[in-house]
């Protein structure tokens, strides 16, 4: 009774859900919902303008305030959700309502949008492959778009973000003349576009299971196929929200979003539709893959059970013979015959391959 006690106490407690940890708590309650990926959270901001741009890195929030109330367009960037007190510190200073700081704290959030006179409030959803495992991996960017200001709230370093980032920089480029609303739509085409990259990879591996399952299908052929199974189906579970919320920006009536930057929206929302059509080309690869794989390995057994039937139809009468001649009677004239075992024997038993083999050749058996 002692070692099973020990035994069970050294068993490691589950994790609990993500929801449990929000459980019994009021609504507009700001806790991190989530895996923590960066140990830290950092701050930058890029102030730009026609004239200039200035970018730098923040040892606090407040540091920001003052350029959120400036004619030129403020982008800050959060990476790192954990800091819940800098977060609260933010929301009040913008007069964000706490339950849309409840939503940008909690990882699990549906991608969507919502739209006041002052703000313009996105969930989006972006792809990325682990470098460890070459597996889908889905985080969440929030978008607070002020009429001057940009707020991204990232769970890592979006390396989406990077091109924007240096079209900013470019003194030529069309984004030091646009606002804030035009930089939302940058992000969001660009979470969009990064979503080909994951897809590619998962062509081409699929074309190399194709390749593996005809050659030589194999439980590791059937392991990868159902991860990318999975991971195709958490590419669908996030891209349909997200084309959601692009269509809400077209749609959505709010001051912030000029109609110059409306038309831009569009040609996001063709690329959504083109990353959906392209997610449900490798779901029907997927699904014929895998259908291809179960009947490789039936027909891998029906070959193997034809070869092991056609050796047992052979022995059959091979076994007659044997066991007629293993009998204990003491007449059998031909067991007295001084050439019948090497002759006799060996012979019929010689003919009778013959004859199966060559009725199995008429028969197109083998």
């Amino acid at each position: 009774m002692t070692s099973k006690r020990t035994s069970q106490s050294n068993i490691a407690p589950k994790k609990p859900r993500k929801g449990l940890r929000k459980a019994g708590l009021s609504p507009g309650s700001v806790v991190f919902v989530g895996e923590q990926k960066v140990a830290t959270t950092t701050l930058r901001v890029v102030d730009y303008s026609a004239s200039h741009c200035e970018e730098r890195e923040l040892q606090s929030i407040e540091e920001c305030f003052p350029l959120l109330n400036s004619p030129s367009c403020t982008w800050v960037i959060i990476e790192g959700l954990q800091d819940i007190d800098m977060i609260k510190r933010l929301g009040r200073h913008i007069d964000l309502h706490p339950l849309l700081l409840e939503d940008i704290v909690n990882t699990s959030q549906r991608p969507r949008i919502e739209g006041t006179d002052d703000h313009l409030f996105c969930v989006l959803k972006g792809l990325r492959l682990s470098p460890d495992t070459e597996a889908i991996a889905v985080d969440q960017a929030t978008l607070v778009v002020g009429r001057n200001y940009l707020i991204s709230f990232q769970e890592i370093h979006e390396q989406a973000f990077d091109a924007v980032l240096n079209r900013i920089r470019m003194p030529q480029g069309q984004h030091r003349r646009a606002g804030s609303d035009y930089l939302a739509y940058s992000l969001v085409d660009a979470l969009v576009d990064y979503y080909f990259g994951p897809l590619e990879v998962m062509a081409d591996h699929l074309e190399t299971l194709e390749q593996a399952v005809v050659d030589n299908p194999r439980p590791e052929t059937l392991h990868q196929i159902h991860r990318l199974k999975r991971d195709l189906v958490t590419v669908r579970k996030t891209l349909w929200p997200m084309r959601e919320v692009v269509a809400g920006l077209r749609r959505i009536q709010s001051s912030i979003m000029t109609e110059a930057t409306r038309p831009y929206l569009a040609d996001v929302y063709d690329h959504t539709v083109q990353v959906m059509e392209t997610t449900e080309s490798l779901r029907d690869v997927i699904g014929s893959l895998l259908d291809t794989y179960l009947s490789s390995v039936s027909n891998r057994m029906n070959q193997v059970m034809k070869v092991l039937t056609l050796i047992a139809t052979v022995f059959i009468p091979l076994t007659f013979l044997a066991g007629v001649y293993g009998m204990n009677f003491d007449y059998m004239p031909e067991l007295h015959w001084g050439w019948f075992y090497p002759l006799g024997f060996w012979i019929a038993i010689g003919i009778v391959i013959v004859l199966m083999v060559a009725l199995f050749r008429w028969k197109h058996w083998i």
